[in-house]
């Protein structure tokens, strides 16, 4: 239940710590700024530092459910805003209004949640008896509460969505029935739908041509979507958790399922025995300068006439021009 928060520009010491009575089920870091929130039990507690940099608690809310999901709500002015999803309830948590409901219905539990400035994208899993509503992704107006779309028409449950840092009036989701789908949000049916992963989509994350989505089984995959084509794709042990990309650099997490694992054997809890169940962050380089060839990959800098050579385990869609 302890949360300590780092500053990575000096010390090796946290500059702040601060505990909660169980332990920690979602915490979510503000975009701007030092803002931390975290739930744990029924509570919800967000902590900043004021204007001469002593950390306090800025506010604590109560709930009647266990958290899944958190977010803070970036460019708020004022006290800090988060949405948090608990069971089949999502709640607009701030300052002057501690309790408010943004979204409840009875039995349709949330299964994923992304939040921009002004709205609030997340996944809604109904059940077999209501054939007549699948599982949707809500988009809600956090100044008026009010739905403005429901989108999406899937059997699979919806397991992640990225809204805030996709283009304007776009997002794009990952779904148990392992299809990636872009959504215009004025549109109500998906823009494309990519079938890309063999376990399901744990991670996805897009910009303005690309999507990078990460799966159960550990597979990355660059897709094209203006294309609808993979450009690559990358494995690794286990599932992807996280995702996260820029012009020139690829950030991929992978986190076993089972965190503990023991066997039969003396041996069995020497850590060291078990490297091949430890999670592992990959981070990938796209060069940028034409001059730096020694940094490309031979198999990139190969032309279309010469197919052969080794990949480095990266699966290529097609060879490269020369670069």
């Amino acid at each position: 239940g302890t949360i300590s928060v780092w500053n990575l520009m000096f010390g090796r010491e946290p500059i702040h710590r601060y505990q909660h009575n169980q332990r920690i089920q979602a915490l979510a870091l503000g975009s701007e700024g030092a803002t931390v929130a975290t739930a744990s039990g029924f509570e919800v507690k967000v902590e900043s530092p004021d204007d001469r940099g002593f950390w306090q608690t800025a506010e604590t809310f109560e709930i009647q459910k266990l958290v899944n999901f958190l977010n803070l709500v970036p460019d708020v002015t004022g006290s800090p805003v988060a949405i948090a999803a608990a069971e089949d309830i999502v709640y607009l948590l701030k300052a002057e209004d501690a309790g408010k409901i943004l979204h409840s219905v009875y039995g349709q539990p949330v299964t994923c949640l992304d939040v921009s400035a002004h709205e609030a994208a997340f996944g809604v899993k109904t059940f077999g008896w209501l054939l007549n509503e699948p599982n949707q992704i809500l988009l809600y107006n956090l100044e008026t509460s009010q739905c403005l779309k429901k989108m999406g028409n899937s059997i699979g449950d919806f397991t992640c969505v990225s809204l805030q840092s996709s283009p304007p009036n776009m997002l794009v989701t990952g779904n148990k029935d392992r299809r990636v789908r872009v959504f215009d949000l004025r549109r109500s049916d998906a823009l494309c739908s990519l079938y890309a992963h063999q376990l399901g989509v744990s991670a996805v994350r897009m910009d303005d041509w690309k999507i990078v989505s990460g799966g159960e089984e550990g597979l990355v995959c660059v897709w094209d979507q203006r294309m609808g084509t993979k450009l690559w794709e990358m494995h690794a042990r286990h599932p992807v958790r996280h995702v996260w990309f820029n012009s020139h650099s690829l950030i991929t997490a992978n986190i076993p399922d089972e965190k503990t694992p023991r066997g039969f054997s003396i041996v069995d809890d020497d850590l060291t025995t078990h490297r091949k169940h430890r999670g592992t962050i990959y981070a990938y380089e796209f060069s940028a300068d034409p001059l730096a060839v020694e940094s490309v990959l031979p198999i990139c800098r190969s032309s279309y006439d010469e197919v052969t050579g080794y990949n480095y385990n990266i699966g290529l869609a097609v060879p490269y021009d020369n670069i």
